[in-house]
């Protein structure tokens, strides 16, 4: 299928087309209480609420971003797009924090009041300041800094830029340690063809802006490996392909970042989509690229997912690659999403994080094959960096996603999301209040029910995953049944103790791995 934004031109620069509109008359408390929407032991809290946690009536908020303080992950902040009145587009920096893991927050007024901002991204440090980089025309860009966990934040400061702007901190150990990189689209730049700059003093000041060879790049993402590198990856000018950059000396502050020769091709199977439903006027989602920072044997492995529209009826799937050399060479684009492929449903916003301890995590919209109005966040993980991936889940109701747009129609542009070890922290937009606002939920997909993530379970083995399907064996009450009627046909010692060494027909597969033919044949009636 063509990409219907495939000309370059189609793209609307973020700018203040309308003057700032009139808010509807509120009194602080008086709307809907913002949450919580539940959605079996999924919980989405509501962020850009009043002083007494209740709905603005008549709001709008979308493109939230994310950062969390690694040294009390109690301590969290959101930013994205607030528009006070949906009869204006004008919108402004929306941020609040919450200080008990996101259970609730606070929502203290925008940054910066009365002025033009738009594509907020928020990031952190090793040593919990947040950043937030800030749109402000259509040209330039400005960082905010907290050092409270998003309680105040200091002035803004310079940062050049240009449209989808996207930042990153170095929180390795090595000389770039706190090191921020920003890069954004050049076609709506400040400074020319530049479109990258970094910070070595904390966002105490940037750097003057660079080129990145071409091809250029946009509507892409950053992430600093484990050895400091800096790698990039981003949807071309044209809208035609996807690109890879790197730069191995962007850590060390006494010079002048390289990158390589020319941004290099990779093929995500498909073009990224823009103008099109259920995102009329919007992207249909970034270009994510993250790296394995575990002590596994994953380490340094670099990966690249996006929401693109592939060849065939399919509209758009979530596609990913992987790098295990430094993105000298990429996997083949693999399909995420577990939906038929005749269902003709759009995964979109496709968002990706990696844990510490290397498991991947997707989220991604998804709408109703028979209503494309209606859109449900799915959630799946791999454990072997990407090869195979657990069967989705919802993890929120669906809802109209057209609902509330403020003057233009879209939901934004992107969600955003960070993984720890136990779970997976997402900032995203939803109408659950018949209006676009921002919610925060926390994803651990415990199917046993002990407080931790499947993924842990089955990377430590307290749980067994015989069949191979990504689910504990004791999520599955057919399997345990198979299980222990093998086990009641077997002479004792005559096996083994595992199951899934079992080996009966001789064939050189484990029986736990494929269910023999052998077995159910003996099992089942």
């Amino acid at each position: 299928m063509a990409d219907p934004g495939a000309s370059a031109g189609t793209w609307r620069p973020e700018m203040p087309d309308d003057p700032p509109g009139i808010p509807a008359p509120h009194t602080p408390g008086a709307g809907v209480r913002g949450g919580p929407v539940t959605f079996g032991p999924f919980v989405a809290v509501q962020v850009n609420v009043d002083s007494l946690g209740a709905n603005v009536l008549g709001d709008a908020a979308n493109e939230p971003s994310i950062a969390i303080d690694p040294t009390n992950p109690m301590h969290m902040a959101i930013g994205w797009r607030q528009f006070d009145t949906i009869t204006s587009n004008f919108r402004q920096a929306g941020v609040a924090y919450s200080t008990n893991g996101g259970a609730s927050w606070t929502f203290p007024g925008v940054l910066d009041p009365g002025q033009f901002r738009s594509d907020p991204v928020l990031s952190y440090d090793v040593d919990g300041n947040f950043y937030y980089s800030s749109l402000s025309s259509v040209t330039s860009a400005e960082v905010f800094k907290s050092t409270d966990g998003g309680m105040t934040w200091a002035a803004p400061v310079g940062a050049f830029g240009g449209d989808k702007q996207w930042i990153a901190v170095d929180r390795t150990n090595g000389i770039g340690s706190g090191n921020l990189y920003q890069f954004w689209n050049r076609q709506f730049s400040c400074c020319g063809a530049t479109d990258f700059t970094r910070s070595v003093d904390g966002a105490a000041s940037f750097e003057a802006p660079l080129i990145i060879p071409t091809p250029s790049m946009k509507w892409g993402t950053l992430d600093v490996g484990p050895d400091g590198t800096l790698y990039m990856a981003g949807v071309t000018l044209n809208q035609s392909s996807h690109l890879f950059q790197k730069s191995v000396n962007a850590q060390d502050s006494a010079e002048t970042p390289e990158f390589l020769i020319e941004s290099q091709p990779i093929n995500l199977g498909g073009t990224t989509a823009f103008g099109v439903a259920p995102n009329p006027e919007g992207l249909l989602g970034h270009v994510w690229i993250a790296t394995d920072h575990s002590q596994g044997a994953h380490n340094g492995n670099i990966y690249v997912l996006a929401s693109v529209n592939p060849l065939g009826n399919d509209p758009v799937d979530v596609k990913f690659i992987r790098s295990s050399d430094g993105g000298d060479n990429w996997t083949a684009p693999l399909r995420v999403n577990d939906d038929s492929p005749t269902s003709l449903a759009y995964q979109w916003f496709g968002t990706m994080a990696v844990s510490p301890n290397g498991r991947i995590d997707v989220i991604w919209n998804e709408t109703s094959s028979q209503a494309l109005s209606l859109t449900q966040v799915r959630y799946t993980y791999s454990i072997d960096a990407g090869d195979h991936w657990a069967p989705s889940i919802a993890v929120t109701p669906s809802y109209d996603h057209r609902l509330g747009y403020p003057n233009q129609n879209k939901l934004g542009d992107y969600y955003h999301m960070i993984a720890d070890n136990n779970g997976a922290n997402l900032a995203f937009a939803a109408t659950f209040n018949g209006e676009q606002d921002v919610y925060f939920t926390r994803i651990v997909e415990d199917c046993n029910g002990n407080g931790v993530h499947d993924a842990n379970d089955l990377m430590s083995g307290t749980s067994q995953d015989c069949n191979g399907n990504i689910v504990p064996d004791d999520c599955e009450a057919l399997w345990d049944s198979i299980q222990g009627m093998v086990f009641a046909l077997i002479k004792p010692g005559e096996l083994g103790e595992d199951l899934c060494l079992f080996d009966v027909n001789g064939d050189g597969l484990y029986d736990g791995r494929d269910i023999e033919p052998f077995i159910v044949s003996r099992v089942l009636p």
